[in-house]
């Protein structure tokens, strides 16, 4: 926990400068590739998941250091070979798991969040998942484990192996030559994200590029196609929670309605998107028929609405920080309480961005929580120890946050959408 907690306060940092460069680049060159709300959504989505791991929420049921004692006809130490051997390694179970998440029901859902983003920018690379709360996928790590890479080797490259997805993930930067046979590009990862009939499912390599041409598959990104992103079913969200969640509870209300009982089990294991016969009609689910004619979600916002969502992602970034860098220091099971305070965090202002009503609520949890934490230990988590006067800064700020709130859904709410009406009415 507190290593990969010393590691994202490194890499947070790096990731929002980047971010932020590729907006003002995009700005400059009059084609602004990250809306600054979708940009929330994201960066929310990936605090999210960052949480999830540092608290340590998932289980392996194979766990790697087992299959090298048990299998290992090598045995190594950590070395610049066993490092490269890891790589290499990881980035094959990469292509694979990836492509299960793609193809079969039930993988999907822990996948959907991260092509949920109807744009492609740097920051939807961090829309990573919450639901994947088991790694199933081990067993392809077995070529690491007959070599005898050492545990601890494989620990540090997957981590790496992730942040070095995260520049591909842009509009800006076109083919590249030569490297387009070698690596992943964006142009093979806008390829990847399209919902486009052409390039659905295609180009799930990691690193480099081969597996998927090895694999069958590779798509090349077409001139006279250009890539149309999100998921074909859209979330109609910006809550990160609510999408890491979505398509489970249609594979379970599916599978519930179902009358044949092989349907009810075969359900999870179809190609993604499968249904039982006629439920499009009993059922039906919004679709996405036609990529260049649809209209994506909540592009209507006041600017009230942006900067102040803006703002309290970067508070909630501050907060995140703090629990990375003292995980030791507030301990088990505070840590756990903490993670519960920026979860709530999180879908409070995902709700206010979404202009639901429940927004009140939540942001009114939020707040009758942080006073009763303060009330208990004294200060937050020992930040008082620090500085003296955080207490009142955490409680002011939480409150005129929940009156900020209470007049985003009394007034500035209502007043958008009388515009957003008036404009349609002028329209016609």
């Amino acid at each position: 926990m507190e290593e990969y907690g010393k590691i994202l306060i490194i890499a947070m940092p790096v990731f929002l400068v980047l971010i932020i460069i590729e907006k003002i680049y995009g700005i400059y060159k009059k084609n602004d590739t990250a809306p600054l709300i979708d940009s929330v959504s994201s960066i929310s989505s990936g605090i999210t998941n960052s949480v999830k791991d540092v608290l340590g929420l998932s289980v392996t049921f194979l766990s790697y250091e087992w299959m090298v004692s048990k299998i290992a006809i090598f045995h190594q130490e950590p070395s610049v070979i066993s490092y490269i051997i890891a790589f290499f390694v990881i980035d094959f179970y990469g292509y694979w798991s990836h492509r299960f998440a793609h193809q079969i029901n039930f993988f999907w859902n822990k996948h959907a969040i991260h092509h949920s983003s109807e744009e492609f920018n740097l920051a939807c690379a961090l829309r990573q998942p919450i639901a994947s709360l088991a790694n199933l996928f081990t067993f392809l790590l077995i070529p690491a484990a007959l070599l005898g890479v050492p545990a601890s080797v494989i620990a540090i490259t997957l981590p790496l192996h992730l942040f070095l997805q995260f520049w591909y993930h842009t509009k800006h930067i076109k083919k590249l030559g030569f490297l387009e046979h070698i690596i992943v590009t964006p142009s093979h990862h806008r390829v990847h994200h399209a919902i486009n009939p052409e390039y659905l499912d295609k180009n799930h390599s990691q690193i480099f590029i081969f597996w998927d041409k090895w694999f069958g598959t590779f798509q090349e990104e077409l001139d006279d196609v250009p890539p149309v992103f999100g998921i074909t079913r859209p979330a109609h969200t910006w809550n990160p929670v609510k999408i890491n969640f979505q398509h489970l509870t249609l594979l379970i209300k599916d599978a519930w309605r179902a009358e044949n009982w092989k349907d009810k089990l075969t359900i999870w294991f179809k190609p993604t998107g499968w249904r039982p016969a006629d439920f499009d009609e009993k059922y039906p689910v919004y679709k996405i028929e036609n990529v260049f004619d649809f209209e994506k979600y909540g592009t209507n916002n006041s600017k009230k609405l942006i900067y102040w969502s803006v703002i309290q992602i970067l508070i909630t970034l501050l907060f995140v920080s703090y629990l990375f860098d003292n995980i030791a220091t507030i301990g088990l099971p505070n840590i756990f309480i903490y993670g519960f305070f920026i979860l709530v965090t999180i879908y409070s202002n995902s709700e206010l961005m979404d202009k639901s009503r429940y927004a009140l609520f939540w942001e009114g949890f939020r707040l009758v929580s942080a006073i009763g934490i303060i009330t208990y230990y004294g200060d937050w988590f020992g930040l008082n120890s620090i500085f003296h006067l955080s207490n009142y800064i955490i409680l002011s700020y939480l409150v005129l946050s929940f009156l900020i709130s209470i007049y985003f859904v009394t007034i500035d709410f209502k007043t958008n959408q009388n515009q957003t009406n008036n404009e349609k009415k002028s329209f016609l």
